[in-house]
C-alpha cells in the first residue's frame, strides 16, 4: 500500500487497508481475465479495468463522467447500476468477458454490490 497508516489514521481506515490487502494479495489481473476493480468515495464511484501483467488499464468509467451526468442519475445503488452496465459496455467493446472482481475492501454491500450485479446482468463474467 502507497498510504502509510499511523496510529492517528482512522481505525475504520485501518481496517479497510488490512482486508484490501489481504483480497488483493491473492488476485491478479493477466490479459485472459483482467480485474475489475472499484473505489467508492462518499461522492462517486470508480471502476477501471487493469491487466496487471502490462500494468496497463483497458477501460474505465466513473459517475464523474459526462456521459453519466447526462442521463440524470444520482449517486445511490441506481447511479451504480447504471455505472455497472456502462463498464460492462464498454468492456465487451474492448472484447473482454470475464474479469477477476476487486471491491478494494470494500463490503459486499450496496452500492459495490449493485455495481457488481449490473455488470454481470451485462455480460461480464466474474
Amino acid at each position: 500500500m502507497s498510504a502509510k497508516i499511523s496510529k492517528k489514521t482512522n481505525p475504520k481506515v485501518v481496517v479497510r487497508a488490512k482486508r484490501k490487502r489481504r483480497i488483493r494479495s491473492g488476485m491478479e489481473g493477466t490479459a485472459e481475465r483482467p480485474r475489475l476493480c472499484v473505489f467508492r468515495s462518499n461522492k462517486y464511484l470508480y471502476a477501471q479495468i487493469v491487466d496487471d501483467v502490462k500494468a496497463h488499464t483497458l477501460a474505465s468509467a466513473s459517475t464523474v463522467e459526462e456521459e453519466f451526468r447526462k442521463k440524470k442519475v444520482p449517486n445511490t445503488i441506481e447511479g451504480a447500476k447504471t455505472l455497472g452496465e456502462m463498464m460492462a459496455k464498454r468492456a465487451l467493446a474492448k472484447s473482454v468477458s470475464s474479469v477477476v472482481f476487486d471491491r478494494s475492501g470494500y463490503l459486499y454491500h450496496g452500492r459495490i454490490r449493485a455495481f457488481a450485479d449490473a455488470a454481470r446482468e451485462a455480460g461480464l463474467k466474474f
